[in-house]
């Protein structure tokens, strides 16, 4: 009888790239199915992604980033700064800037307590109660329970007009994608729609429920979203606009530490989740800037 023995392999090592005058991290991948040189800066991480065929050596890459150094640069500095959740800070909430104002460990009925802006078109205020320490925290988690109650509302609505039902919907801060729908009827979120505006959250909504009935992004899909959301495209525009600028917002700096070089596995580093937009095909700013907020560069060798 033959026998097999299995031998333990050693995890690859990461892989480095150094590169001079970079200004921001750098994430270095290896596709399976890659064709080509692929170089994005992801506006929610404020990092560059180069992406490298299996068989691509260090110094191509290095070679190709170097001659696209200048508009990797230019995409950075078209990133706005981070803005911390602190007091003073100008925040959206459903659209709106807000003003934040920490008041300190007292005794109120809400976490936050909204003030409209009054007749003299002041800026509204959001006065957060608690410790300066655990301010940033308690407000985040609060507009967390906003976008779940938002969304719960217009989940709820977008699936009785479709006669869909989702089996339950769940509420991350995802840095690729404001919304997804599993193949199991599961719906997860961004909590950040909060600070978009009121039919900017809805449209996501009808967007993920109706891929309960279709998913893709075919005729059909479209169909069901306008019949339930008819003023898709009006959402659509906005996310195209202004959607990346929520991603500035947070509890602390989101972009991280000091610049430092980020590498990946190359076992674990996860396949792009659009063919169309890796391979140069896809041309359609709908579905995939939507869903995979990137500026992207890509080898025409």
């Amino acid at each position: 009888m033959l026998r097999i023995k299995k031998v333990a392999t050693k995890p690859s090592k990461p892989e480095k790239l150094d590169v001079q005058g970079l200004r921001a991290p750098l994430e270095l991948r290896r596709h399976p199915t890659a064709r080509r040189l692929t170089l994005r800066v992801s506006r929610s991480r404020r990092a560059v992604i180069l992406t490298m065929p299996k068989r691509c050596s260090l110094d191509e890459a290095g070679s190709f980033l170097y001659r696209h150094l200048d508009w990797v640069h230019n995409c950075i500095d078209e990133i706005p700064d981070p803005v911390i959740f602190e007091h003073g800070a100008l925040v959206p909430l459903r659209g709106v800037i807000h003003k934040l104002s920490f008041i300190g460990a007292k005794r109120v009925d809400e976490i936050v307590t909204p003030v409209p802006g009054g007749a003299d078109n002041a800026t509204p205020e959001l006065l957060v109660s608690g410790r300066g320490e655990h301010a940033p925290r308690r407000f985040r988690d609060w507009m967390v329970d906003q976008s779940r109650n938002d969304l719960g509302k217009r989940v709820r609505h977008h699936a009785e007009n479709l006669s869909l039902r989702p089996k339950r919907f769940t509420i991350r801060d995802q840095s690729t994608r404001w919304g997804s729908c599993s193949s199991s009827g599961c719906l997860s979120f961004s909590w950040r729609l909060i600070m978009a505006p009121p039919v900017v959250l809805d449209y996501l909504a009808a967007h993920e429920v109706a891929h309960l009935a279709e998913m893709n992004h075919g005729a059909r899909f479209w169909q069901l979203v306008e019949r339930t959301m008819p003023r898709m495209n009006e959402a659509k525009d906005w996310l195209r606009r202004e959607g990346m600028d929520l991603h500035r917002y947070g509890a602390g700096n989101r972009y991280g530490q000091s610049w430092r070089v980020l590498f990946c596995q190359p076992q674990i580093a996860r396949a792009d989740r659009c063919p169309g937009l890796l391979m140069g095909r896809c041309r359609r700013l709908g579905c995939c800037w939507l869903c995979y907020p990137y500026f992207y560069w890509q080898s025409r060798a």
